[in-house]
């Protein structure tokens, strides 16, 4: 289990979109978030998303507040993603911009094929929701991903079901509805080549994304001024 910082990648890629973020490199979290916040948070989004294939990333680089307001929301990103580092075992815990992005590979959620939840997924979930409880202004998004094998319909399907089965068994801990989104991405964003075993075992996992909320992006904002 790691935690990857990202932003380096991430300022790059949206140089690409968005010439404005050239400047990030280099820079303090604090300098890093007054640049991006003098772009929209949903348009860096779309440009990071299309530039990875990434929708958890674009999802929480759309939620980007910048400046001071997002100094304080990435402070406790980096926060809770130390905890979820010690607390979630197999993951990988990324901090993307002023967010997180929790990776669950093949096999610790579902067995092959499967959308019912393994034994070792539900205890992954449960610290999970327990993270969640303890930092509640944030908002999930699920993102199912399947490997090439099969139907593009099917894999669809299945990666959706996949990211339902999570969302749902989060709802169960107490995780609050209000706060899940679920989305099936199939075989569509692949990480690596689906020609082989191994990088089809990759390919097959749920991504999950944590970024502030917006209503607490604006609470944070006020607080700021």
């Amino acid at each position: 289990m790691r935690i990857a910082n990202t932003s380096r990648a991430l300022s790059a890629l949206v140089v690409a979109g968005a010439v404005v973020l050239s400047a990030c490199a280099g820079m303090s979290q604090k300098q890093k978030g007054a640049v991006i916040g003098a772009t929209t948070g949903a348009a860096v989004g779309g440009v990071i998303g299309n530039q990875t294939g990434s929708t958890v990333r674009g999802a929480i680089i759309g939620a980007i507040v910048g400046g001071a307001a997002g100094a304080v929301i990435g402070h406790q990103m980096d926060q809770q993603a130390k905890e979820l580092e010690q607390s979630i075992p197999g993951a990988t815990i990324t901090r993307v911009g002023e967010g997180i992005a929790v990776t669950f590979p093949s096999g610790i959620l579902f067995p092959f094929n499967s959308t019912d939840i393994l034994p070792a997924g539900k205890d992954n979930l449960r610290q999970l929701a327990s993270s969640l409880d303890k930092y509640p202004n944030s908002d999930i998004l699920i993102v199912g991903h399947t490997d090439s094998v099969g139907t593009d319909t099917y894999n669809q399907d299945l990666s959706q079901r996949r990211a339902l089965a999570a969302s749902s068994y989060l709802q169960s801990l107490g995780v609050p509805a209000s706060r899940l989104q679920t989305q099936g991405r199939g075989e569509t964003e692949p990480i690596t080549s689906n020609d082989t075993e191994e990088g089809r075992q990759r390919n097959r996992r749920v991504e999950i994304a944590i970024y502030a909320s917006e209503a607490y992006r604006n609470q944070v904002k006020s607080q700021s001024q």
